[in-house]
């Protein structure tokens, strides 16, 4: 779905942000991609939305090409590209249903969406969007008057009722608790496999990472150093990416963190379907 081959970004202060990448996220996977601050994760989401614009190299979404489209057609085509935001990028005086509506802004003519008329398929949708994360019953609060688990959640409403075909997650459990930063991953992993959407999550936390990821790419510098499976980041990868560490408690936290998981969804399961 998604193809990256040899992109380069050098900004004029004459930094490399990134250096060589090739990479492919395919529909339906979930990639988390870790690295310390400044290794070019958030650089690199950003040049595949052009919010950046890439130095050199091809970006493609699908059979189209994204680094050197015009104004007209890069509108087009992020509306295929949804973003979920670390700072949750919400209108705070408006409404959640407000909210999640303006993603549907690149699809509605420019004095609908100035009054704010959009289509009843559109209200349909953002009501059936809050009810699958949980928040149908807060429809008509202000933005502002919701907690940061909530908000994100709002931003992944408003991402999805683009009906993108990519993903695009900036930090999104930075500002977040560590429960409601699991409930977070949890559900945008969910919904990417329901709706068999390619993603990439730039995520600083290896351990979220680790338990929710089924791929995790390492940048080091602006270059992919890593690119494999969770359970392979052993402790000389985790140095390789971040440096040196006793990378050995960490491992063993994911192990236990996995069984609680693991635990938790069978009592989910014994409450669905009760021992007869």
């Amino acid at each position: 779905m998604l193809r990256i081959e040899h992109l380069d970004k050098k900004y004029k202060t004459g930094d490399r942000a990134l250096k060589d990448v090739n990479l492919e996220v395919p529909k339906g996977q979930v990639m988390a991609l870790i690295g310390p601050s400044g290794a070019g994760k958030s650089t690199l989401i950003r040049c595949v939305n052009r919010l950046v614009e890439p130095t050199s190299g091809r970006i493609f979404l699908g059979d189209l090409e994204l680094a050197h489209l015009g104004a007209t057609d890069l509108r087009r085509a992020r509306t295929r590209m949804g973003m979920i935001f670390q700072e949750y990028a919400l209108v705070e005086r408006l409404s959640v249903m407000e909210n999640v509506l303006s993603g549907r802004l690149g699809y509605v003519g420019f004095w609908r969406s100035f009054f704010r008329k959009f289509p009843q398929s559109d209200i349909d949708e953002a009501f059936n969007l809050l009810e699958r994360v949980g928040l149908d019953h807060m429809a008509d609060k202000r933005a502002d008057e919701l907690s940061g688990g909530q908000r994100q959640r709002v931003g992944i409403c408003r991402a999805l009722i683009q009906n993108p075909d990519l993903l695009l997650v900036d930090e999104p459990t930075a500002s977040l608790d560590p429960k409601t930063s699991r409930q977070i991953m949890r559900l945008i992993c969910e919904l990417c496999e329901e709706r068999q959407l390619a993603a990439i999550i730039n995520i600083h936390d290896v351990l979220l990472a680790q338990m929710f990821a089924r791929r995790i790419v390492g940048l080091q510098l602006g270059s992919i150093v890593y690119d494999g499976p969770p359970e392979n980041l052993n402790p000389d990868v985790l140095t390789q990416i971040y440096g040196e560490e006793d990378w050995e408690a960490t491992i063993e936290k994911v192990k236990e963190e996995d069984e609680e998981l693991d635990t938790a969804a069978l009592l989910n399961i014994a409450k669905v379907h009760p021992p007869s």
